[in-house]
């Protein structure tokens, strides 16, 4: 199978329902296309606000294979580095339904043995911003460090011991693999092995001052990084798309959360905010004149995830009583107005394989959930998130809800490094999060947050493990539909984790400012879209 960039994706995921929020298509969201913008501009500059609690925080540098929260910062790395393969959706499309992964400095792959083997050809010509080739050597000297990398958006290949990562000419990167994994096109986006980091410079530079000044072949090359603070970024003259980036200047500041990046856009002190999550705010915004509101597609839904390896939900009655205590319809409707809908599983509406119910799935029943809890002689129970507003309101609600079964429940928040900690220690009990991707076998999916391989997960079950896997093999839409639906009832039918509200961030800009993802509708890949910046502008009005 041959998919050059013109090229449609592996039919596989062309096939499956992709359906977006109805509440988010209207109340003053942009409706995704560009018409009345305008041609691009060339030239001027924007400044991004991200959140510090998330997409804001990058303490590690940006080096792919040691950035431990590169999933969180895939807008300043695809600036950085560009990336091999891209998650695009047509602008004139409003409701980004027609995703799909596209080769970018990729020029395209072939999937062979059934998807043992993937060939991957890169564009010819492109070289890094310090002058040196980007190569098949280099593609390949990064796949072979970047899986080894302690960051959260490292892939998990199953390669093969021998030969797993090799080249064929100067311009095809060989993958082979222990077992078919068709899905691997579609991880590429959210994953590290997609941000192609200069050999030579990082050589010569060595880690320490190379996190702080990469080099990639990216749209934009750095100027100066504080990290978790600011990043400046400037044109890459030599970028391998004519006339692209439209941009002169690029940069990312940290902000500390939804309320002072919205005051900040107000202000002229910035002109985009990606992950807009609290929901007043998101209301003010709608009837603003200055802004222009994209909210995405949801794709991933909140999970309580339940650690079965320790004490109290290595015991099923103990998940079963969080199962039945558990009321996520009452907090959407309530807290949220019904702006994000329930699932029983690990998809969202905007994402692919998505289905709304789990036949069997334990629904909200306080009886059951205490006695339950009286049969266990009480149940004590720590309850963690990261320090987003949509994830503290619902976190507040189940202590409330959990409380009034019996249950007591003390409350962290987190900053998503001390989170990354609190999962690599193994010492925690529940942590509400988000589970899912476009595509399920990609990212932050359900591998991610159920897979005994994870260290993000509380999982650990081997026929669990061979349904994600034989999904994430198969190049055949509706087998991948029927191996997923049987793995959201298997995690169901074992109460092991209970799923929530389908999220869907906001993306903010002021009028005059476009870019796909930012003020279009793309898909996210892990909570945010991934903003194609090579393409934004700015009117000379904006």
């Amino acid at each position: 199978m041959r998919l050059e960039a013109r090229c449609k994706p592996w039919q596989a995921l062309l096939l499956a329902p992709v359906l977006v929020l109805a509440a988010c298509a209207g109340g003053g969201d942009n409706a995704g296309g560009e018409e009345a913008a305008g041609p691009p501009q060339r030239g001027g500059e924007l400044t991004v606000l991200e959140d510090s609690a998330f997409t804001g925080g990058w303490p590690s540098g940006l080096d792919p294979a040691t950035n431990t929260t590169g999933g969180a910062n895939i807008s300043q790395m695809s600036a950085i580095y560009g990336g091999l393969f891209q998650l695009r959706a047509d602008d004139g499309d409003s409701d980004g339904s027609n995703a799909e992964v596209k080769p970018h400095q990729a020029e395209g792959y072939e999937l062979l043995d059934g998807g043992k083997t993937v060939k991957i050809t890169i564009r010819d010509g492109i070289t890094f911003t310090d002058g040196t080739p980007f190569d098949a050597e280099a593609v390949a000297f990064n796949f072979r460090r970047d899986i080894e990398s302690p960051c959260t958006c490292s892939p998990t290949w199953p390669l093969a011991e021998q030969d797993g990562i090799t080249v064929e000419g100067d311009r095809t990167v060989v993958l082979r693999f222990t077992r078919p994994y068709a899905g691997v096109i579609n991880s590429f986006p959210v994953s590290n092995v997609n941000w192609i980091a200069s050999p030579a410079a990082l050589e010569k530079a060595g880690e320490e001052k190379f996190k702080i000044n990469p080099v990639g072949a990216g749209p934009f090359k750095v100027v100066s990084n504080k990290l978790s603070s600011e990043l400046v970024l400037q044109r890459n003259p030599d970028y391998f798309k004519e006339g692209l980036p439209y941009l002169d200047k690029l940069t990312f500041k940290s902000v500390g959360g939804d309320q002072p990046a919205y005051q900040a856009l107000l202000a002229g002190q910035g002109d985009a905010y990606e992950g807009l999550s609290t929901t007043p705010l998101l209301e003010q915004a709608r009837s603003n004149g200055q802004l222009t509101v994209t909210v995405q597609p949801a794709t991933s839904p909140y999970v309580i995830q339940l650690n079965t390896k320790a004490k109290p939900f290595d015991d099923k009655r103990a998940r079963e009583a969080i199962y039945y205590a558990t009321n996520f319809e009452a907090i959407s409707e309530g807290l949220f107005k019904g702006l994000y809908p329930v699932s029983q599983m690990f998809t969202g509406p905007g994402g692919l394989f998505h289905h709304e119910t789990v036949p069997g799935y334990r629904t909200h029943d306080p009886a059951k959930a205490k006695q339950l809890v009286d049969e266990l002689g009480g149940l004590s129970v720590e309850l963690g998130t990261l320090g987003s507003y949509v994830a503290q309101q619902v976190m507040t609600a189940l202590q409330t809800q959990w409380q009034e079964a019996g249950i007591k429940v003390k409350v962290d928040t987190y900053q998503l490094s001390t989170l990354v900690q609190q999962f690599n220690s193994g010492k925690w009990q529940a942590m509400l999060q988000t589970a899912g991707a476009w595509d399920p076998a990609a990212g932050v999916g359900v591998g991610f947050r159920f897979s005994s391989q994870s260290p993000f997960s509380g999982v650990a079950d081997q026929k669990l493990e061979d349904l994600l896997n034989q999904a994430a093999a198969s190049v055949d839409p509706r087998d991948r539909d029927r191996l997923y639906q049987q793995a959201g009832k298997y995690i169901s039918d074992n109460a092991y984790a209970p799923f929530g509200l389908a999220f869907a961030p906001a993306n903010l800009a002021v009028k005059g400012v476009h870019a796909p993802g930012l003020t279009t509708k793309i898909p996210p890949i892990v909570v945010n879209p991934g903003v194609i910046w090579e393409e934004a502008w700015k009117s000379s009005g904006g």
